[in-house]
């Protein structure tokens, strides 16, 4: 028999209404802050329009640069010194030039036209074969601190420029003064034992070291260490007539 004393269960709570805290919904909350993310959109896409803006105006004018340097180019391929002919043959019409000093300037001349720069290596060689020595310094030395090879052969070119200038200085005491700074330009010019033509740099050090500081010992260690780094190079051959005078 049913106890009538037993109290009736009670029916389980309804769950919970999900309400937002503090009575907003997400859009809400987001509303006042819309403005400023608008903004800030449009901030970035203005910041990376100007970007890419910015480079391809680099290299559209990257581009005009080469086609200047192009038709600099084309006209410094004429060779230099007279034709060779066989009896019989007809001289050439094609472009000549006399000496590589006459093409030099001729193609700096035509860089000057065309506005084309070029870089501190390239010029710096034209300038140095055309006999404008101080300019050809400045130009090297702007391409000193570059980065792999184009330093490297910056710094030898401004050795060497050192060196030519070394050569047509009267005062004694100037001329020691240049080979020294063309010294330790070549020494500067590649440390690097496994770098591109660490050879060459060690073979204008013993250059310098046999023509201008009569130091034959030195000169000799550079100059055998020159050739077995350079061993598939026109440096052996060079080295063993030095060696010879030595």
């Amino acid at each position: 028999m049913a106890d009538n004393n037993e109290e009736p269960k009670a029916k389980p709570a309804a769950p919970p209404t999900p309400v937002h805290i503090g009575g907003e919904t997400l859009a809400d909350r987001i509303a006042p802050h819309v403005k400023k993310i608008m903004v800030a959109v449009i901030l970035i896409a203005v910041i990376v329009t100007i970007v890419l803006a910015f480079r391809w105006r680099k290299h559209v004018g990257q581009e005009k640069q080469t086609e200047k340097l192009a038709k600099v180019l084309d006209e410094g391929r004429a060779p230099v010194g007279p034709e060779t002919l066989m009896p019989g043959q007809p001289a050439s019409t094609e472009k000549r030039f006399t000496t590589a000093k006459e093409r030099a300037i001729a193609m700096l001349d035509s860089m000057a036209k065309a506005g084309a720069e070029g870089t501190p290596t390239f010029k710096g060689s034209l300038l140095l074969d055309a006999g404008r020595t101080d300019e050809a310094i400045a130009s090297y030395r702007k391409g000193t601190t570059a980065k792999g090879l184009d330093g490297v052969i910056a710094r030898e070119g401004l050795g060497i420029a050192l060196e030519t200038k070394a050569i047509a200085e009267a005062d004694a005491g100037a001329r020691q003064k240049l080979l020294e700074e063309a010294l330790a330009t070549f020494t500067a010019m590649q440390p690097d034992e496994a770098g591109p033509r660490r050879a060459y740099a060690l073979y204008h050090q013993g250059r310098l070291q046999q023509e201008y500081f009569h130091k034959p010992a030195e000169a000799k260690a550079l100059f055998e260490k020159a050739k077995e780094l350079g061993a598939s190079t026109e440096l052996p051959d060079l080295i063993e007539r030095r060696l010879a005078a030595l």
